[in-house]
């Protein structure tokens, strides 16, 4: 059993490892959901999908997700169909880069706007049941869809069971 939380760096992609699962990037892993349906360059809750990333404000946030107590993985591609959302995803790590010509506060619901996949209290993409949040560690009381995407922020989502938080290291440069 692997104990604690560690980043693995394979090149320029971080693998997360966690007490007694598998890495959320692994092949054996379940995807959450695929980009198939995702928006496809039209403005989505304000935010515009451009030809090159946003520098103006340029944060990254982590997204985990377990469902009935198992580890999804989030795909890389959210965000990125031949143009950049300013909230998008690069790899499989679930680290969300937020690159905004302006200085906003985004948030989960923007993300999952854009993916196109439902997010409430009783439903995180595909998969349905009481879902519960926590944000930095701490639970987070209230609809998933408002948690901020803020500078390294540690969102874990729980659907159906209770996982205990997670701690995530982000790789250097992020």
């Amino acid at each position: 059993m692997i104990v604690g939380a560690a980043v693995l760096l394979t090149g320029a992609v971080a693998y997360r490892v966690f007490a007694g699962t598998s890495p959320a990037t692994s092949s054996s892993a379940t995807l959450l959901a695929s980009t198939a349906g995702q928006a496809q360059g039209e403005t989505v809750d304000g935010i515009s999908c451009q030809t090159s990333e946003q520098v103006v404000y340029h944060i990254h946030a982590e997204l985990m997700v377990f469902v009935a107590g198992e580890s999804r993985v989030i795909p890389e591609g959210i965000g990125i169909v031949g143009c950049f959302y300013w909230l998008h995803s690069h790899t499989r790590d679930g680290i969300i880069h937020i690159e905004s010509p302006v200085d906003r506060i985004y948030s989960l619901g923007n993300y999952f706007d854009i993916w196109k996949q439902p997010l409430s209290t009783t439903q995180v993409g595909p998969a349905t049941g009481a879902v519960n949040a926590y944000v930095n560690g701490v639970r987070f009381s209230g609809d998933p869809r408002s948690i901020p995407l803020t500078p390294h922020a540690i969102i874990q989502l729980n659907v159906s069971s209770e996982v205990p938080a997670h701690t995530f290291t982000f790789p250097p440069g992020l």
